[in-house]
């Protein structure tokens, strides 16, 4: 199984309130999968991301990565896992401002230890941006891209790595309807090339293009389903 998580809790304490913002959750996901996370605010959609995706630690249960038991892997040992194995794309694309679109690509490889310098870096990040229909605008700084050009490079940067898991959190909610059938296309197209996809949104349509969609409600599933 490529990810697991079994009886799953995340607490948080306000005051003297202590928020159970994910409730005993048990979860399979397989290889090639691509589920919606879908859910209210403050439904758990959120922090089930963070947990799964090991940017944060959960309170009680365990989170599996290809069988192996990673919540209980220190912050060094999870940053190492998440930059090999994971990839993020977020509703905000998280790209450096003064750096060109190549070279934001290029920034989980420089994590790794790669010389990011190398031709071979070089043409593996330009290959990823042809991937996504950037092949054109390498020397861009974002303030110089549309939104829906900055989320493709964010999608680029997202596989440069070539990861067995991608997380992506709301990925069309700053973008207009166009660039976000352009989104929603990339995802699909990952997807049947063979990438595991767990994507939370709020929007039903988004939601759609997956083949698995799972509903939060007060830090529990509601619902799972296969379309």
């Amino acid at each position: 199984m490529l990810l697991s998580l079994k009886h799953v809790s995340k607490n948080y304490q306000i005051g003297e309130t202590v928020i159970h913002a994910l409730d005993d959750i048990s979860l399979t996901v397989k290889e090639k999968e691509f589920l919606a996370i879908m859910g209210p605010s403050g439904s758990g959609k959120s922090t089930f991301l963070q947990v799964a995706s090991m940017l944060a630690e959960p309170s009680s249960g365990e989170v599996l990565l290809n069988d192996v038991a990673v919540s209980a892997y220190n912050e060094v040992q999870r940053a190492h896992l998440r930059n090999k194995q994971i990839g993020f794309i977020f509703q905000s694309f998280n790209l450096l401002a003064r750096t060109t679109a190549l070279d934001n690509v290029l920034m989980p490889l420089l994590y790794a230890g790669v010389d990011t310098n190398s031709a071979s870096a070089k043409a593996k990040a330009k290959e990823m941006l042809s991937r996504v229909g950037l092949s054109d605008r390498l020397g861009n700084n974002p303030a110089q891209l549309s939104g829906g050009q900055q989320q493709r490079v964010a999608i680029a940067r997202a596989l440069i790595n070539d990861p067995s898991l991608i997380f992506a959190d709301e990925p069309t909610g700053n973008l207009d309807s166009k660039s976000g059938e352009d989104i929603k296309k990339i995802l699909q197209d990952l997807n049947r090339e063979g990438k595991t996809i767990i994507m939370v949104t709020h929007e039903e349509d988004v939601a759609a293009i997956a083949k698995r969609q799972i509903v939060f409600k007060d830090g529990k599933i509601l619902s799972d389903h296969k379309s």
